[in-house]
């Protein structure tokens, strides 16, 4: 577990409640119309924006920066370049059995090729695209958060303008200009949270995750250029 992101956000939201306990309280700061125009307008967006299936993975995409996929670099090296030894000491086709207990995917796919007698460059080639394919759907799936740090902003100042369109609207009833400009202020409150607090870090730290997976597979798809 990412005990960074886990503590980040709490410390941020929960520093955020207490200093709305310490002013009016949190009660002043909830407002049903604000939650359905900001949440609702982003969540509606969202659905436009992205294919259905995607939108079915949002759990599971955001759970990649709670739980990242385990990930030992130094082990990895290790591995290459024990494999790099058994097939200098005793040929490539010693590898076959090691290869099947191998539990990185992607190495044993690259490696059982090569044990296989399959060309460097017809290798080289299907590794790689394999990669620039999961870059893309990694790629992909992060820009559902990027979208909501920017929808949730602009719905936001949705909310502002419906507000202040509200409260200009009755400002000959004193009694309802409050309620209007509650509205036109938190839903810009919401939009900055949802956006700056949640869609903007997430989609930074999935794009991290990203980068360090491509970097582990060229290190793979190298390595195995190298034993072959």
């Amino acid at each position: 577990m990412d005990l960074g992101t886990v503590i980040g956000l709490v410390l941020m939201y929960g520093l955020v409640g207490v200093a709305m306990t310490l002013g009016v309280g949190i009660p002043a700061y909830m407002d049903a119309q604000s939650v359905l125009l900001v949440v609702g307008g982003t969540i509606g967006a969202l659905l436009v924006a992205f294919k259905m299936e995607t939108m079915k993975n949002f759990s599971k995409i955001f759970m990649i920066t709670i739980k990242p996929p385990q990930s030992d670099v130094n082990a990895l090296i290790k591995t290459l370049v024990d494999y790099a030894s058994d097939a200098r000491r005793d040929g490539i086709l010693a590898l076959e059995n090691k290869v099947n207990n191998e539990e990185n995917e992607f190495l044993k796919k690259g490696l059982s090729m090569a044990v296989d007698g399959n060309e460097p460059d017809v290798i080289r080639e299907l590794l790689e695209i394999e990669t620039e394919q999961t870059d893309a759907r990694h790629k992909g799936n992060a820009a559902i958060f990027d979208q909501i740090a920017s929808l949730a902003g602009a719905f936001g100042m949705v909310g502002t303008l419906v507000g202040l369109v509200a409260m200009l609207v009755n400002m000959s009833d004193p009694a309802a200009i409050g309620p209007a400009m509650a509205v036109a202020l938190l839903t810009t409150l919401y939009g900055a949270l949802l956006g700056n607090g949640f869609g903007a870090p997430i989609f930074n730290l999935l794009m991290i995750r990203n980068v360090d997976e491509m970097n582990e597979r060229t290190m793979v798809i190298e390595g195995i250029m190298s034993i072959q």
